[in-house]
């Protein structure tokens, strides 16, 4: 009888699981690099230019929007155009018109004393730092001299350089 009770008392027994944990970790990562974007506006000293009706010398603005990721520091840099006859011929900036030359000068500054150029020889350059958002630069642009320009359309292609 007392087997049959112990066989009994067993079966009657709520079964009894034994539960457990067991826990680890893993790691998250992701690599966020610096990266900058720029664009700018044309710079044009106007539609038509009269010479002998306009003074000299004569000024326009334009725009660079320069998008860096958030606390990177960067530097604009532009070169000395394609007219320049050199690299870093800051100097000798020109539009031209065919083999006609018009120079002319980019500055950081409305009072026209810092040439914008690549930080070589007597040129600077801008820096800053990123916000994520985009931040506008402006260009100063300047004609010194009209006299003795043959009419035409001069242009020049102005290279931007956004080191970071």
């Amino acid at each position: 009888m007392n087997a049959k009770r112990i066989l009994i008392a067993a079966l009657l027994t709520p079964c009894l699981s034994w539960a457990g944990t067991a826990g680890n970790t893993f790691q998250v990562t992701a690599t966020v690099v610096s990266s900058c974007t720029v664009s700018g506006t044309t710079l044009n000293f106007g539609g038509s230019i009269d010479p002998l009706a306009t003074a000299t010398p004569l000024d326009a603005t334009s725009t660079l929007s320069v998008q860096c990721t958030n606390t990177t520091p960067y530097t604009v840099a532009l070169n000395a155009g394609s007219n320049a006859g050199g690299a870093s011929n800051f100097s000798a900036r020109a539009m031209k018109s065919g083999a006609r030359s018009l120079a002319y000068q980019l500055y950081l500054d409305t009072g026209h004393s810092s040439v914008w150029g690549d930080g070589t020889a007597s040129s600077a350059t801008y820096s800053g730092t990123g916000s994520g958002s985009a931040q506008t630069l402006n260009i100063y642009g300047r004609l010194p001299s009209l006299a003795n320009v043959v009419p035409g359309t001069y242009t020049d292609t102005v290279t931007v350089t956004v080191s970071y």
